[in-house]
């Protein structure tokens, strides 16, 4: 039963109005291989700069070339709508994350909630 809700949710998920515009974007967006390295590179650093803060280490070097990344790809019309458009798709999914979590009492301390 509870399979068949997630995979009711998942369906629901791919339906939703927030992922047709986030992959539609996305298509638009990594048309330009540029626009598809700069962000891959965002993501590492992304995942990089997270890695440091949850070890309660700060990396001024790391957060610069972050920021810098994150200015590059502000600058091109169509990453910033697909940058955007994958914010507001993952709000939903963290929404969602906490509504579950909460159904079963789990902790989500560790994610500064």
């Amino acid at each position: 039963m509870v399979e068949e809700a997630a995979k009711a949710l998942a369906t629901a998920l791919k339906n939703s109005p927030e992922f047709k515009q986030y992959a539609k974007l996305k298509e638009i967006a990594f048309r330009k291989d540029s626009t598809r390295s700069l962000y891959a590179q965002y993501k590492r650093l992304m995942v990089q700069a997270q890695a440091c803060e949850v070890s309660g280490r700060k990396n001024e070097e790391l957060l610069s070339q972050l920021n810098t990344l994150a200015e590059v790809l502000q600058f091109d019309t169509e990453a910033a709508a697909f940058l955007l458009a994958e914010f507001r798709l993952n709000a939903m999914l963290g929404r969602i994350y906490k509504l579950l979590a909460e159904a079963v009492g789990a902790d989500l301390s560790v994610l500064g909630e």
